[in-house]
């Protein structure tokens, strides 16, 4: 119980990181007794709230164009307006812009005016979900540390976009247009400190190549990816959350050592084409392949081998394989579940078939 528990914390941690390192930075120092008092001017089509007088609030107004931005805003929200445009001139002054959401707006590639974004050199935070993007926006400030582009038509990526983007963290592409020909080696070059990549609802037929050697979670889902390459996942030693979800991957499409990777530790290939269970790692804890068809468990083969002699205070419970969640429903097996399953996979507490 105490070892889930611990998991459960430790799964919570790594999801929020990104969150929680720059949000940490976003409230570190401020001081308002550096503002004047015409530094509390609010553009009319906005709300400013005197409680937080760092905050400008302009979303839902049905606004065109963005309005000159006080010097003092660090949080900007723009969300379900009407803009098209992110001109260089309503952000003269705004140099302390930590956070912008223009989210649910018509922003194309052609309406950012290609100095507005990079001028922003204190940027952390921007959301460009639901809006006319068909490219990734280039260039961007050096300090951004999460881009939102979910739910646009991006299907290309131009060369050296992510070049100077050392501080990224998170990068969600979800629900866009990305085929294969979008990525080139090099597409990813740069960023040194990504942690999640977000790349599920696209139209990709391959895994993406040369990932960031930090990322921790990768999620494809709802992608037509048929198989992963030998030793693919040598690039990415830290990854530990992978969703393919609804993708086609089959037998033949993995590689001959299957998953048997120590750093994952949740791994979802639901409503694919396996047949087989594959090889695991003893580190896994977390594995959902329901929707498949597969016809019987291979105890002999998906049981990780341990170590032929374990360290003196470790016994063969305890050092054994950590799987504790197995899902099996929705493919052609049969209960009962298959003794010698529960005899490998000790520490399972939970098994849908």
């Amino acid at each position: 119980m105490a070892t889930t528990i611990c998991f459960i914390i430790w799964v919570l941690f790594i999801t929020d990181t990104v969150w929680t390192r720059s949000v940490r930075q976003v409230y570190e120092g401020s001081d308002p007794e550096d503002w004047t008092v015409h530094d509390f001017d609010c553009p009319r089509e906005c709300f400013c709230p005197p409680s937080f007088p760092t905050s400008l609030y302009c979303e839902n107004r049905g606004l065109k164009e963005i309005p000159a931005i006080p010097s003092r805003i660090w949080y900007l929200y723009l969300e379900n307006n009407l803009i098209e445009t992110i001109p260089e001139k309503p952000f003269e002054n705004a140099t302390q812009l930590r956070w912008i959401n223009l989210n649910k707006n018509k922003i194309t590639n052609y309406g950012i005016e290609k100095g507005a974004l990079s001028q922003l050199k204190k940027l952390l935070f921007l959301f460009l979900e639901d809006n006319e993007l068909e490219e990734v926006p280039s260039p961007l400030p050096r300090s951004l540390e999460q881009l939102q582009l979910a739910r646009n038509k991006v299907s290309r990526i131009p060369q050296g976009t992510f070049s100077n983007l050392e501080n990224l963290t998170l990068l969600d592409l979800q629900h866009n247009k990305l085929l294969d020909n979008a990525f080139q080696r090099d597409t990813f070059k740069g960023l040194k400190n990504l942690m999640q990549l977000n790349m599920a609802k696209n139209a990709l037929r391959n895994m993406p190549p040369r990932l960031p050697a930090n990322t921790m979670q990768l999620f494809l889902d709802n992608n037509s990816i048929e198989g992963i390459p030998e030793n693919y996942f040598n690039v990415i030693p830290k990854v530990a959350f992978l969703r393919l979800n609804h993708n086609k991957l089959s037998d033949a499409g993995l590689p001959s050592s299957g998953f048997n990777v120590s750093s994952i530790l949740d791994l979802q290939l639901s409503h694919n084409q396996l047949t087989k269970v594959p090889r695991i790692s003893a580190h896994l804890q977390h594995l959902h392949l329901d929707h498949n068809k597969i016809k019987n468990v291979n105890v002999s083969v998906i049981c990780p081998t341990l170590p032929t002699t374990l360290p003196a205070e470790q016994d063969s419970f305890s050092y054994g394989p950590h799987l504790r969640y197995l899902r099996l429903d929705g493919n052609e097996i049969k209960p009962p579940i298959p003794t010698d399953l529960m005899t490998c996979f000790r520490l399972l507490q939970a098994v849908i078939i």
